[in-house]
């Protein structure tokens, strides 16, 4: 397994999240892949595949072996897309809108469940802020460019006040969590397990999950050319993460054993991730492409992205059942 280093997460999350021009891709546009690099973050139905191997079995047969690279949050995996260091991953809603906004060579070839209960902004006792509407003026802490970014903004809306109205305070999840810990900001919004880590450490208050304001989706990606040059490759891979999906569902307890063993993360903490977990992998429906499209509508209306795009351009659709 194969880890991005947080050198490299402050280089390529500048140009994940648009704050550099001209970025140049490298295309896979070469012979059939022989290892296939498949990004992934510490939660989630790709980190069950890891464990269970299901799609090391299924690409042993076309002569593909497999290597795990792990990053630390979605928008540098979809730098790492753009120029070719992996083939396929796994982000939130929000990383693959700011890639394609800043050119970046990316495709959604499926989508999967919502973080939902998983993700959350949330506050210390006794900081005074109980609800959306007390971090008004307030220093939040957030990975810019990811799904949490998005719950920021649609909370904040939700609840009558504007982005302008809080101090975001873009850091990834392991600095946050240290700015946190210190109290060098007021809330804290992220996604498990780091969101579960601080649910056990402080028992915070809880001011808003992804589940309570967003009806969103999170997404498998690919290089934008490795899908049309690999696409039996990418066809078994999401065969095995159904697989992997289908054991999940019905084994939650091994689930949150095998998260801990793949991520190092505290087995109470993968517990409280496994419990509230959704799995499961399916096509890029009109209905989850039209509210994907009303996220991004939503950043460049902000100014959070440099130009409108149509998420309907960056869809494979070759991912059919």
């Amino acid at each position: 397994m194969t880890q991005i280093s947080r050198r490299r997460f402050a280089v390529t999350s500048l140009v994940a999240m648009g704050c550099v021009a001209g970025a140049g891709t490298l295309p896979l546009r070469a012979a059939p892949v022989k290892t296939l690099k498949v990004g992934f973050q510490k939660a989630g139905l790709p980190v069950v595949a890891q464990r269970l191997g299901t799609v090391e079995t299924a690409l042993r047969p076309l002569g593909i072996s497999v290597e795990w690279v792990e990053f630390p949050a979605g928008p540098p995996l979809v730098e790492a897309l753009n120029t070719g260091a992996i083939h396929l991953g796994w982000t939130g809603d929000a990383p693959p809108i700011f890639g394609q906004a800043a050119g970046a060579a990316i495709s959604y070839v499926a989508a999967l469940p919502s973080n939902g209960q998983g993700e959350a902004i949330f506050a210390k006792p006794g900081s005074g802020i109980a609800k959306v509407a007390d971090l008004k003026g307030r220093r939040v802490a957030v990975t810019k460019g990811s799904s949490a970014h998005n719950l920021v903004v649609a909370a904040l809306e939700a609840n009558g006040l504007s982005y302008a109205d809080i101090e975001p305070v873009y850091l990834s999840p392991a600095d946050a969590g240290a700015a946190f810990a210190a109290d060098k900001v007021d809330a804290w919004a992220v996604w498990d397990p780091f969101f579960a880590i601080a649910e056990l450490r402080y028992k915070p208050v809880i001011l808003a999950r992804t589940a309570d304001v967003l009806k969103v989706n999170t997404y498998f990606l690919a290089h934008r050319d490795f899908p049309v040059e690999n696409a039996e490759a990418v066809q078994k891979t999401l065969a095995a993460l159904r697989e992997a999906a289908d054991w999940a569902a019905a084994h939650r307890g091994e689930v949150a054993q095998a998260l801990h063993e793949v991520t190092g993360v505290p087995l109470d903490a993968e517990k409280l991730v496994a419990e509230r977990l959704d799995f499961g992998i399916f096509p890029l429906s009109p209905e989850i492409v039209a509210g994907q499209q009303t996220t991004a509508d939503r950043f460049f209306r902000l100014g959070l992205i440099p130009r409108q795009i149509a998420v309907a351009e960056a869809v494979w659709p070759g991912f059919q059942s």
